[in-house]
């Protein structure tokens, strides 16, 4: 791991909660990855999707983001149906799946507890994610998956909270021109209860390929 700031990510244990449940979550699951998820995709991305945090048995358990778990299956089916990945199904970090011209990433990169971060957990893991967003020279479109993403790409950018309202399919100018579209998060509950349906996420991924288009 020759990059530094994943050099970095990988050593973190800035959050003692986070930290020592990883410690507990490795005892009892010694094959997981069990430890920061590092981001997925090129570093040439101009699309980069925030989501919350690794879940258990998926990010966590496989070390790329919403990879093997519920909120990944219609993250990725629409992905792939509008360019953005080269399969339709993630299931592990080697099943050859690749994205194109995005890339992913999750406001904080530790497993929390019950998924639920604290805010000054989110606040310390920040910093990590303003290193990613430095380190991606084309990024046109930032797609945050839920209010928490939301705020903290907007904590990223410096700037505050009321800069811009959550609201699904809202569409908001950041500083350097790059765009912040917001979107529910795909979890389980959020479709089994249809807050969000395959409709309303693929209306945003699509408009995110749009502005991608207009920005050539």
């Amino acid at each position: 791991m020759s990059n530094p700031s994943l050099q970095k990510l990988a050593a973190c244990r800035a959050c003692p909660r986070l930290a020592g449940f990883l410690d507990a979550v490795r005892v009892e699951h010694p094959s997981y990855h069990a430890a920061p998820v590092p981001p997925f995709g090129p570093a040439s991305a101009r699309l980069l999707i925030v989501g919350l945090a690794p879940g258990m048995h998926g990010a966590n358990r496989t070390g790329r983001p919403f990879t093997g778990d519920h909120a990944g299956i219609l993250l990725y089916q629409t992905l792939h149906r509008y360019g953005f990945a080269t399969r339709s199904e993630s299931l592990s970090a080697d099943d050859g799946l690749e994205l194109l011209d995005c890339r992913i990433s999750n406001a904080v990169k530790c497993l929390p507890p019950q998924n639920k971060p604290e805010p000054q957990e989110v606040r310390r893991c920040n910093a990590h994610l303003a290193d990613e967003l430095s380190a991606l020279p084309r990024l046109r479109v930032i797609l945050a998956l839920g209010s928490v993403a939301h705020r903290a790409v907007l904590l990223a950018h410096g700037l505050k909270q009321s800069a811009a309202a959550f609201s699904h399919g809202g569409c908001h100018e950041l500083p350097g021109g790059c765009l912040l579209l917001d979107s529910y998060h795909c979890s389980r509950y959020n479709t089994q209860t249809r807050r969000l349906t395959a409709e309303s996420f693929a209306a945003v991924i699509e408009a995110a390929r749009a502005q991608l288009q207009r920005s050539l």
